[in-house]
């Protein structure tokens, strides 16, 4: 099974892109059209050092990833089975899933980034080789109640996020603990509670948006399992100030099975990061197919069960006797319906056809 991850803040560079701009001069220019200045200097030259700052930051990464997505199928064609994006590569993946053009992804992006450079100023900083219960009760214990945690990162990394005062503070009680503490170049407080103005806003924005169906399983940093289409603007809304969920994210995509990580983007940061999950995962006993769950309901119950839980959009793999489409994941395109009168079914990605509900498994 293959994902494509895109990766978010602190993937930049001076110099990124320069061979996708070159390769694909409509879609750049394009995104030149929607921003107002030209991305390939900004990318390549930074002549007025705005690369790092966070409005300009976003839609760079996000174009420099969409554009090496678009590279990869050409030259590296394959099968495609789940897209999770770190927090602002989220609407990169998004775009890789057909729920986004190019150009609505970008907009997103853009408003996105604006708002969140507007916020009240903070600061982040990245704890190594602190685990998340001693960080929290350290948090507790020293009343450092402003700051929240980010992102978690990977097995031995977190990120906190608040005021800048006492993220500085923090840093003497993380070095007690035996860690490391790295203040990060960031000019807010990302991830935190202190993003709800930009939340707000971002939510009136993103409810004038019309998404398309996903073609494929995309993960959602606020709660590591797949969006369904019902779902998928409340979490692109709670991410803003919620933590990403990485280590989650990448712990559900390796409960899958034999799973290959492919990271598109300027650099291969999540790549480091999957590395140092995958060593401490311990597989986890796989999920049984809902409907074994639910064998004594009659089929109208077993739609309207499935139909609580499970909205269009929702991925799913289908059981072994369905040869050709075992272990691959799906999309569903309908809700669950009777088939013939009698047989509880939903529609799968593709053209598939109908599957009972009784082959699948919801992921």
């Amino acid at each position: 099974m293959n994902t494509y991850l895109f990766p978010g803040q602190g993937s930049q560079y001076t110099g990124m892109g320069k061979a996708l701009f070159e390769r694909f001069p409509e879609l750049t220019q394009s995104a030149s059209d929607i921003l107002g200045y030209s991305i390939s200097e900004l990318c390549t030259v930074d002549p007025h050092n705005q690369l790092n700052l966070t409005q300009y930051t976003q839609p760079a990464l996000f174009v420099v990833s969409a554009l090496a997505y678009l590279q990869h199928t050409q030259t590296t064609p394959c099968k495609v089975d789940f897209v999770a994006g770190h927090s602002l590569g989220e609407f990169a993946a998004l775009y890789a899933s057909g729920a986004l053009s190019f150009e609505m992804a970008l907009k997103l992006v853009v408003k996105r980034g604006a708002l969140m450079s507007a916020a009240p100023k903070g600061s982040m900083a990245a704890i190594i080789d602190v685990n998340s219960d001693k960080l929290l009760d350290c948090l507790r214990t020293e009343q450092l109640h402003t700051i929240d945690i980010a992102n978690f990162n990977s097995n031995n990394q977190l990120v906190i996020s608040g005021l800048s005062d006492d993220i500085t503070r923090s840093e003497h009680y993380i070095s007690k603990l035996g860690g490391r503490f790295i203040k990060l170049n960031t000019s807010g407080a990302f991830h935190s509670r202190y993003m709800s103005t930009a939340k707000q806003a971002f939510a009136d924005y993103i409810d004038t948006v019309a998404f398309a169906s996903m073609n494929m399983p995309v993960i959602a940093n606020v709660t590591a399992k797949p969006h369904s289409s019902t779902d998928l603007k409340h979490n692109l809304i709670e991410q803003i100030t919620s933590p990403v969920k990485w280590t989650h994210t990448i712990e559900y995509l390796l409960a899958q099975g034999n799973m290959q990580f492919t990271e598109l983007g300027p650099k291969k940061v999540l790549t480091k990061l999957v590395k140092d999950i995958e060593q401490g995962y311990t597989p986890q006993q796989s999920a049984h197919p809902v409907a074994s769950q639910v064998t004594s309901l009659s089929p109208q119950q077993k739609i309207a069960h499935w139909n609580a839980q499970y909205g269009v959009g929702s991925a799913v793999k289908v059981c072994q006797k369905h040869a050709p489409y075992h272990m691959q994941s799906f999309v569903t395109r309908s809700h669950a319906q009777l088939l013939f009168g009698h047989r509880p079914v939903v529609y799968l990605q593709g053209q598939l056809g109908y599957f009972a509900l009784d082959d699948l498994t919801p992921i």
